[in-house]
């Protein structure tokens, strides 16, 4: 009896774990994610200063129908490595007038990510896309953008349904699968995006541990 007694105890302590499990999972956000997954929403960016003289923010693409957001730099190799193919990535999409937006943030606070030279490796390269100034490093962590460069494709919502690398191999003539690509083209037909989210490669962002947090 006394055991039968203790049953319904049992039942609730193993269902409040797996409650707990569940709620701790999502806190810890996405596989590669520290911070978010798959389907939730973000606010985005506000008044960023870009390399064009303007400001931007995430509510000035509301006609866009999907968003590439990605965080990049000047200085890590990875991304110079990928400077290219995201500048083909935008010219693509732009030429085609279709509805996506690309738009590379930059993160970093060391002399050679600063604005200017921002702005000189933009003239440099003939940037096709924004390319903004996140000085408060508030817009990568609300990312949990963690890596340089990262990709963020947001649905009309402006939710997450993919995030992780560009593609499947830093060097180019390598590539075999285009994560973004495929995501945004699995979006235009109402399929669901698979993979939706990969592993990050490239530099870590250098966030300012001093900055007080917000």
């Amino acid at each position: 009896m006394e055991k039968c007694s203790n049953f319904p105890v049992l039942i609730r302590s193993v269902l409040a774990s797996i409650l707990w499990l569940a709620c701790g999972s999502h806190l810890l956000g996405g596989e590669f994610n520290p911070t978010h997954n798959i389907g939730d929403q973000i606010e985005g960016w506000k008044d960023l200063p870009g390399t064009d003289g303007k400001t931007h923010s995430m509510s000035d693409l509301k006609e866009s129908e999907f968003l590439v957001v990605v965080f990049t730099c000047n200085s890590c190799p990875y991304a110079v490595d990928y400077e290219d193919r995201i500048n083909a990535l935008a010219k693509s999409y732009s030429e085609s007038k279709s509805s996506v937006a690309v738009v590379a943030i930059n993160s970093n606070k060391i002399e050679a990510d600063l604005l200017p030279a921002m702005k000189e490796r933009a003239k440099e390269k003939k940037f096709t896309f924004p390319y903004l100034f996140d000085d408060s490093q508030q817009v990568c962590k609300q990312f949990g953008a963690v890596r340089t460069p990262e990709f963020f494709v947001l649905n009309q919502d402006r939710r997450i349904v993919y995030m992780g690398a560009l593609d499947d191999n830093t060097k180019p003539e390598l590539v075999t699968k285009r994560y973004v690509e495929t995501a945004i083209s699995a979006l235009s037909k109402g399929e669901q995006v698979e993979p939706a989210e990969t592993a990050p490669v490239g530099c870590l962002i250098r966030i300012d541990r001093r900055r007080r947090k917000e």
